[in-house]
């Protein structure tokens, strides 16, 4: 009897682990019976256009609801629910496999669901694949091994684990790639901001956190060349300030991370209780909207608990 189907998703503005993990997850699944299809919840990136053109995987198609085409659901390198589908709530979450905290959600039914503390969802389901002893194609395994370059700025970002890198090793080996000059071509092909103006940036890599009822919005830009990144900060400043009033965000940081030095400016702009939550959060000073982050390079590890603590 053929299984319902069901899509594999992760979270909205996806970057190269969102959609890679839905890909992975979902052939995983269906190796194991399942009938499922990975999907998007945005547009692919500069960085994450590279990775499917290296390795010849065409994107997934992209959705914005999916009540009335299924019933049910799986969730990837996401659990919360402002950063899923809008129609969640009205779908049967049967899995999640995520490397994030767990907020906003709830189920009315059992659910499977993998959670681990590793630099990525990919990583966690490179290891799901040798516990059920299904092979990893090797283009695939190519895009695994791209979305833990990714998540873990090349094995640099304090998330990163001794699994992860074990996992970008195996992976690459399968794949026929050497991870390191790959990687840091990778990451570099994601550090084009010229081509998008600054609305786009600031929603590119965006996420929303309700922090003890205060509406925090994260929004992450890699790049090698900050100062230059900052020239449009005026622009980048207007658009914050027109998205909070637009969507009530008490807080909205704009993270500009230098790949090369692993130090972060972030554009900090916000109510004054927020901004000040946020200088006795990140020990900093925030001047002229701008706040130095030396040594920050991760959002999930080095932003978001030690703001989430204070608000």
């Amino acid at each position: 009897m053929t299984k319902e189907k069901e899509l594999v998703f992760g979270h909205k503005n996806p970057d190269t682990d969102a959609v890679v993990a839905a890909i992975a997850y979902s052939h995983l699944q269906n190796e194991r019976g399942f009938n499922t299809e990975a999907v998007a919840l945005g547009e692919p990136n500069d960085e994450t256009k590279f990775v499917f053109d290296k390795f010849d995987y065409k994107f997934p198609r992209i959705i914005s609801a999916a009540n009335g085409e299924v019933k049910s659901v799986m969730l990837v390198d996401h659990n919360e629910s402002q950063q899923s589908l809008d129609d969640i709530a009205d779908l049967n979450v049967t899995h999640v496999v995520d490397h994030h905290r767990i907020a906003n959600f709830e189920t009315a039914n059992p659910l499977y669901y993998r959670a681990e503390p590793l630099g990525c969802t990919s990583t966690i389901l490179w290891k799901m694949y040798a516990e059920q002893d299904v092979e990893i194609p090797a283009n695939l395994a190519g895009m695994m091994a791209s979305a833990i370059i990714s998540d873990t700025l090349l094995l640099k970002s304090p998330t990163t684990t001794d699994q992860d890198k074990a996992a970008v090793e195996s992976l690459a080996m399968t794949a026929g790639i050497d991870y390191e000059s790959y990687g840091l071509e990778m990451l570099k092909a994601g550090t084009n901001l010229d081509s998008k103006s600054t609305k786009e940036l600031i929603d590119m890599d965006a996420k929303s956190f309700d922090m003890n009822g205060n509406s925090v919005r994260i929004a992450q830009v890699n790049t090698v060349d900050v100062p230059e990144t900052l020239k449009r900060e005026a622009d980048f400043t207007a658009d914050i300030k027109a998205e909070n009033e637009a969507e009530g965000y008490n807080l909205f940081v704009l993270l500009i991370t230098n790949i090369l030095t692993s130090d972060t400016t972030g554009l900090v702009l916000g109510d004054e209780k927020a901004v000040s939550v946020f200088e006795n959060a990140l020990n900093t000073k925030v001047e002229d909207n701008k706040a130095s982050l030396p040594g920050v390079v991760s959002r999930k590890k080095q932003i978001v608990p030690p703001l989430n603590e204070k608000f």
